[in-house]
């Protein structure tokens, strides 16, 4: 005799006999005659049906436990035990390595860590791990960014700052904040006063970025960098372009006080004083203003007094 398994609601046949669960085992045939199912075949089946189940039971359980933790561990770290909040992000990365939970864990520590406890090099620790272990994670891009961010302003590591950032670019989709990532790599390069590349990055972003928030910003940066490498030339031709492109920009009076050192470095002493004038009442630094008008006017009259 071979048996098929009938649910509770389907038609039952004679000679079936109820079984665990609501079902019956009925007796059964192929249309040829011949037995569907032998005994120890309906066994397998009815043993690979268990165990698909217990798996899948067990699989969302350990989803759950995560998530339970995960949230346990938020909550912890907003009460500000942040000892117990490491100690559960921890626990998920060993009990739960594979779930999605673990990369948030490997985040929500590295953020605890610059944030809360203020250990930067655990913070990048626990960013880069993020990084090795799950580089398609949606926490990827945050913790490349606060690595960089870090090394820039925590631990003013300033070259591998700038291949952070450049990794930024490089590594991902992100090409609206692309620029933002190129101004600090250009800025670190003027804080470094390496004014020659630092000109590259700022001409880099003003060519490649056209639409960047950084663009005003960067071509004034570019006119203080011309005067300081000696570039007066290439300040006068920029100022032009600059007043057009922005008539009303706050960077005006900066760029009308570089053009005027740049003509008193060039000997043109009337011109310079003049330029200085008409930034009386809108310059950010006064006094610095008087002093070097100041100055102007000593070297006017001395002048004078040569030609006579």
């Amino acid at each position: 005799m071979t048996w098929t398994v009938k649910a509770k609601r389907s038609p039952v046949l004679a000679g079936c006999v109820p079984a665990a669960g609501g079902f019956f085992l009925c007796p059964s045939v192929r249309p040829g005659g011949g037995p569907l199912f032998t005994a120890s075949s309906l066994g397998l089946v009815l043993r690979s049906l268990v165990l698909v189940l217990v798996c899948f039971l067990w699989t969302g359980c350990e989803g759950d436990r995560s998530g339970h933790l995960l949230k346990k561990a938020n909550d912890e770290w907003v009460k500000g035990n942040h000892s117990q909040a490491v100690e559960l992000f921890k626990e998920i990365l060993e009990k739960f390595p594979r779930e999605q939970s673990a990369e948030e864990a490997m985040f929500r520590l590295g953020e605890l860590h610059q944030y809360s406890l203020g250990d930067s090099d655990q913070a990048v620790m626990h960013y880069q791990d993020l990084l090795k272990s799950h580089p398609g994670s949606a926490f990827a891009y945050d913790a490349q960014k606060n690595i960089a961010d870090i090394l820039e302003f925590s631990s003013k590591n300033l070259d591998q700052a700038i291949i952070e950032y450049q990794k930024l670019i490089f590594n991902f989709n992100r090409a609206e904040e692309n620029s933002d990532h190129q101004y600090r790599i250009a800025s670190i390069y003027l804080k470094k006063q390496e004014y020659d590349q630092a000109l590259v990055e700022f001409g880099t972003l003003i060519d490649e970025y056209p639409e960047s928030p950084w663009q005003e910003d960067s071509r004034f940066k570019v006119a203080e960098l011309l005067y300081t490498l000696a570039r007066c030339q290439e300040v006068h031709a920029l100022h032009g372009d600059f007043v057009k492109k922005y008539p009303k920009s706050r960077f005006l009076p900066e760029l009308d006080f570089v053009v005027a050192s740049c003509l008193e470095d060039e000997g043109r002493l009337k011109e310079a004083y003049e330029k200085l004038k008409t930034l009386e009442g809108r310059y950010s630094y006064p006094a610095m203003l008087e002093m070097k008008m100041a100055g102007l006017e000593k070297r006017i009259a001395k002048r004078g007094k040569k030609k006579k």
